[in-house]
């Protein structure tokens, strides 16, 4: 398959260095392989996702000399696929309701067994509170609830080899090639994560799956931010049948500080920058492309 990579923000903010470092990144190795550069907009939440915003990555992208195929993907038009791929794992039996509030899991997980992790990508790793001993598979899915895979019933209905993925960038600890979790690992530093939340009728685990296999993405170029989740997303490929592309998790763009740039970070915005006379040129210089 040709070489096709994606840059996916969401419309909640402006972009800053960091955003064109990973739009730059994926833009130039797609063009170094005579592949495709696809943008996505990631706009699940809509609680937060602004036009604006979506207007103002276009043209912050635009500036920056990267073009890509119309018409661009929104997520808050993909809602009947993710419910889709939500019905399938809930007949068979991996999905179960959760109602736990942020405070009910942090005070449930603050005896952990002595040598478990307390943290996992999604935070606060969930103690199991709602999982039923039973799986309720019959339809529809019970609304204004979220939805937790039930990841010890997931793994069971999988083959017993590791989950694999090839990494050409570097994960926080510098590794890469055919990175391996052990599904045994994945039961304990993971959880049951949120595939469905009530407010959002998805999670950015569920769609960015569905979404790269949609797309045909072969090669994933993101943050090394999201390296530990994506064992989350190579399990969901192989629950939900779609093949695993490869992954390049690049080094984060941080301030002065050390801390790494986000949306409230203004400072570093590329608009500003912009309009402070800087070019796309002086951008790839500051951020070392």
């Amino acid at each position: 398959m040709n070489f096709t990579t994606r840059f996916a923000p969401s419309p909640t903010g402006p972009l800053h260095l960091g955003h064109a470092y990973s739009a730059l990144l994926a833009h130039d190795m797609a063009t170094a392989r005579n592949g495709q550069f696809l943008l996505r907009i990631e706009d699940i939440d809509q609680s937060r996702a602004r036009p604006e915003w979506e207007d103002a990555t276009y043209t912050d992208l635009h500036w920056l000399g990267l073009n890509w195929p119309a018409p661009v993907m929104r997520q808050s038009e993909r809602g009947a696929a993710y419910g889709e791929a939500l019905n399938q794992l809930w007949t068979r039996g991996l999905l179960y309701p959760c109602t736990c509030t942020r405070r009910d899991i942090e005070a449930a997980a603050s005896a952990p067994q002595e040598g478990a992790p307390l943290h996992g990508p999604d935070g606060v790793i969930y103690p199991g509170t709602c999982r039923p001993k039973e799986p309720k598979t019959t339809l529809p899915i019970p609304k204004d609830t979220a939805l937790r895979l039930d990841i010890a019933r997931a793994l069971a209905t999988l083959p017993p080899e590791p989950l694999c993925f090839t990494e050409t960038g570097a994960g926080p600890d510098g590794a890469s090639g055919v990175i391996t979790t052990a599904k045994s690992d994945l039961l304990a530093s993971v959880g049951d994560v949120v595939l469905l939340r009530r407010d959002m009728g998805t999670s950015y685990h569920l769609s960015v799956v569905l979404d790269d296999a949609i797309q045909g993405i072969t090669d994933v170029v993101r943050g090394r931010d999201l390296f530990e989740a994506t064992q989350i997303h190579v399990l969901l490929q192989q629950l939900l049948g779609f093949p695993t592309p490869t992954y390049h998790h690049h080094r984060l763009i941080r301030d002065d500080t050390g801390k790494r740039l986000a949306k409230r970070d203004d400072a570093r915005a590329i608009a500003k920058y912009r309009a402070e006379g800087a070019t796309p040129t002086d951008i790839r210089a500051m951020i070392g492309l």
